[in-house]
């Protein structure tokens, strides 16, 4: 297995990378969350993992270890293949991703282009206890605080123009003082305090 690959960038797209390692040009296949995380440098060092089918040899690049093992995780659910494993980490972070799976938000996950509702809810099935015994009490912590209700009122309060950061923020606030509220009474009390 390839594990990782450092040298010069050659070639640069948002789904696909050259990287020139001691005269040899790897072409890897990357997500739109690498993208952004690798910016503009011209010498890097991606993760890697190598994909092998009948018919081709594919190189899959990550910018650090969460977004790697992550995939690894996507692609062991049956139905869910290399392609779209990328396709589901280049719509949302890798974060994003596991609260959706730890909170069985498979709604989420079918607004995900290839995500049908059997294959969003399979990902939640297989995938759930796997992120529980691996993730970090924050992330299993922040998972119980979230649920649909907030997903939808913090998606409401972006669609009206406020910061993703400042929505989450004050969300959490009116959350805590009210664990129960519907969609329309936390974005009304939300927007009271924004």
């Amino acid at each position: 297995m390839i594990a990782h690959i450092q040298g010069k960038v050659t070639h640069r797209s948002p789904t696909y990378l050259v990287i020139d390692c001691g005269g040899v040009g790897y072409g890897i296949q990357i997500s739109l969350n690498t993208y952004e995380k690798i910016g503009e440098s011209e010498n890097l060092r991606l993760l890697t993992i190598l994909s092998i089918k009948e018919d081709s040899h594919t190189l899959y690049g990550f910018a650090d270890e969460e977004e790697r093992q992550l995939f690894s995780q996507l692609i062991s659910v049956s139905g869910v293949g290399t392609n779209t494993a990328r396709m589901i980490l280049s719509s949302l972070r890798p974060a994003e991703i596991k609260l959706a799976i730890l909170n069985g938000n498979w709604n989420l996950l079918k607004t995900i282009k290839g995500i049908g509702p059997k294959t969003a809810q399979r990902l939640v099935i297989d995938l759930q206890d796997k992120l529980k015994k691996a993730e970090s009490p924050d992330l299993l912590q922040s998972a119980q605080f979230s649920s649909p209700a907030y997903e939808e009122a913090l998606s409401a309060l972006v669609m009206l123009g406020f910061n993703k950061a400042e929505a989450e923020k004050g969300l959490n606030k009116i959350r805590q003082q009210n664990p129960e509220s519907s969609v329309e009474q936390l974005v009304k009390l939300t927007l009271k305090i924004l």
